[in-house]
C-alpha cells in the first residue's frame, strides 16, 4: 500500500515545453527501474506548468527516489528548462484505490 508521495511543480521557460515533455517521457524508463516507486505520473497543468506525482510504500522509498537519477537530472537541467526551481512537496497519502 502506498503511504507517501511527492508532488513536484515545474514552471517551464517559454519555448522549452517540448524539451520538458521529452525529459519527462524519458524519465519514465528510469523510474521503472526503481522498485520502491509504486506510481509515477508526468502531468501538464497548463501552458507552462507541468508536474510529477509519484507514490511510495514508505519514506525510505521516497528518499531513494529523491536521490536517484531522475531527481539528479531534474536538478542538473533546472536552470536551462525552468523559470524557477522545481517545487518539491512531500505528501502523505490518506486514501488510495489500487488495482491488482
Amino acid at each position: 500500500m502506498v503511504k507517501v508521495g511527492l508532488f513536484v511543480r515545474l514552471e517551464v521557460k517559454p519555448g522549452k515545453e517540448i524539451d520538458v515533455e521529452a525529459f519527462l517521457r524519458d524519465g519514465l524508463a528510469v523510474v521503472q527501474q526503481e522498485p520502491a516507486t509504486t506510481t509515477w505520473y508526468a502531468i501538464k497543468l497548463g501552458p507552462l506548468t507541468y508536474g510529477i506525482f509519484d507514490t511510495f510504500p514508505d519514506d525510505a522509498g521516497r528518499q531513494a527516489h529523491l536521490t536517484g537519477r531522475v531527481a539528479a537530472a531534474l536538478m542538473a537541467r533546472s536552470a536551462e528548462l525552468f523559470s524557477q526551481p522545481p517545487a518539491i512537496e512531500k505528501i502523505d497519502i490518506l486514501a488510495a484505490k489500487q488495482s491488482r
